[in-house]
């Protein structure tokens, strides 16, 4: 018998002697009383494979009969449901009459208290921008999907396990991990004309990881953080909830105001998180001399620079600058960078450069926490960087963003008059429709919840600022789906406009 049945039996019983031992219950009332039980007291998971009515009569020594009501009374109440094929299953998820299956935690007990820190993670999570929706159209952070190459990628992982040995499944920092250092560092010099030390490259899951290690590593509580406003939820939130003082800093055509940050009374500044390839979420491209006065300040007050470069293929193959760790000579710039965004965003799989004298620290509490990528995820990108599909990814990757941007903006060119899209040349995968005319942050989030519910996602522009917002908008991931596809959505999106009188 398998062992799901197994379980669910033994559950079963036992609960059904109690039932029986309690009072007098016919047979299948009692069996009834003791699976709903189980499912009220959590001791049969939901969508947990029952046993079939054969099995369960056998094991319980019950007719069939029996147990034929017994689940069919079970489903008058949608405690567990039959699909053809498919036996029957547990299902509380949906049923609102049950009582509340996660209990509080009973006041007459003492335990110790939260952290500091704890209580700020827990008060600054509402910042996450993270939609947990399925749609693709036109949801912001994510790359083009249906253009990665998948039977490619398939090909590299299927020979990575067909060759793996089983030394290979130790917890160990093996050739993978320098093997891919190696790649990326060739990457990154070939694309972005950076010279950097194999030692200098951890391997993250992600920019955020990244952010977070850094923090622990650098931040004591009240220190100052320079953030662009407006930038990302997640990076303002992590910044937060590690307690540090966060000093906003504007955004001008040249990118972060120096004279401002000049002017302000910013305290000890340890921290300056910047995107200057193409600013989240308004695109502006740092200009030159804005990098260097970027550079000097940070020499004279002593800080670090973090240099987010996101979507670097997109952003500078336009008139190409040289990144902020290239213009730095005192080795205090940390270089961020993703596949999340190139790639898939599941992935997750991202790097930084650090200078060598933070490598030890980061790697320390990197080991006490998010420990390493997995082996097999870093053989595989290694060989597809070695194999120089990455390279034609990004080629094609830049091919469909062009398509898709020019889809997107001749779809919109009867919206002018309601809201104003972001026409730069293509810098990011993303784009900022404007409202035209005054939109505050409550509508703004109405609007997204009415495009939520026709199945496309977006952003709201408002919540990226860390002080009261200067525009309000929709951010909108134009390169998410294909031409034809972008056409079918667009009367959707007027729709929604249109019901919320904004046309």
């Amino acid at each position: 018998m398998p062992p799901n049945f197994s379980f669910a039996i033994q559950k079963i019983r036992t609960s059904f002697e109690q039932m029986r031992n309690s009072g007098n219950h016919s047979k299948y009332k009692g069996l009834y009383n003791a699976i709903k039980a189980c499912i009220i007291d959590q001791e049969i998971p939901h969508n947990w494979l029952l046993p079939s009515t054969r099995d369960l009569s056998r094991e319980l020594e019950l007719s069939r009969t029996t147990i034929i009501k017994t689940y069919e009374l079970l489903m008058l109440e949608k405690l567990i449901e039959s699909k053809i094929g498919s036996g029957y299953r547990v299902n509380y998820l949906n049923t609102h009459s049950l009582p509340l299956l996660i209990q509080t935690t009973p006041t007459t007990y003492q335990y110790p208290k939260l952290s500091e820190k704890g209580l700020s993670f827990l008060e600054h999570i509402t910042l996450l921008n993270r939609k947990e929706n399925s749609y693709i159209a036109f949801k912001p952070g994510v790359p083009p999907i249906d253009i990665f190459p998948i039977k490619q990628w398939k090909g590299l992982l299927n020979n990575y396990w067909k060759y793996a040995k089983s030394t290979d499944l130790s917890f160990t920092q093996s050739t993978d991990s320098h093997l891919l250092k190696r790649q990326i560092c060739n990457f990154l010099y070939v694309s972005r004309d950076i010279k950097c030390d194999p030692d200098q490259l951890l391997i993250v899951s992600g920019s955020l990881q990244s952010v977070y290690l850094i923090a622990n590593a650098i931040l004591n509580k009240g220190d100052s953080v320079i953030l662009e406003d407006p930038t990302f939820p997640n990076v303002l939130s992590l910044f937060k909830s590690s307690l540090a003082h966060v000093v906003p800093i504007s955004v001008n055509e040249e990118g972060i105001d120096i004279d401002e940050l000049t002017r302000k009374n910013t305290g000890n500044v340890k921290l300056i998180h910047v995107t200057p390839t193409n600013h989240y979420p308004l695109g502006v491209k740092m200009s030159l001399t804005r990098r260097r006065e970027l550079v000097q300040w940070a020499a004279e007050n002593g800080s670090y620079i973090i240099e987010n470069d996101y979507e670097h293929e997109m952003g500078n193959r336009v008139n190409p600058l040289p990144p902020i760790f290239n213009l730095d000579t005192e080795d205090r710039t940390l270089y961020l960078g993703t596949f999340n965004r190139l790639l898939y965003p599941s992935i997750r799989l991202g790097f930084m450069i650090l200078p060598k004298h933070l490598v030890g620290v980061v790697e320390a509490i990197q080991a006490h926490s998010h420990r390493i990528v997995s082996h097999s995820m870093q053989a595989v990108m290694a060989q597809f960087i070695e194999k120089n599909w990455l390279f034609k990814h990004l080629k094609n990757l830049e091919q469909a963003a062009n398509e898709r941007y020019e889809a997107f903006i001749g779809e919109c060119s009867d919206l002018h008059t309601q809201i104003s899209i972001s026409q730069s040349p293509v810098s990011s995968l993303h784009l900022i429709a404007y409202f035209k005319q005054e939109v505050n942050a409550s509508l703004e989030r109405a609007i997204i919840g009415e495009l939520e519910e026709n199945g496309i996602s977006a952003y709201p522009l408002s919540e990226c600022y860390i002080e009261q917002p200067q525009k309000t908008g929709l951010i909108l991931g134009y390169a998410t789906i294909s031409p034809v596809a972008i056409k079918q959505k667009m009367p959707l999106f007027r729709k929604v406009l249109k019901r919320l009188e904004l046309l």
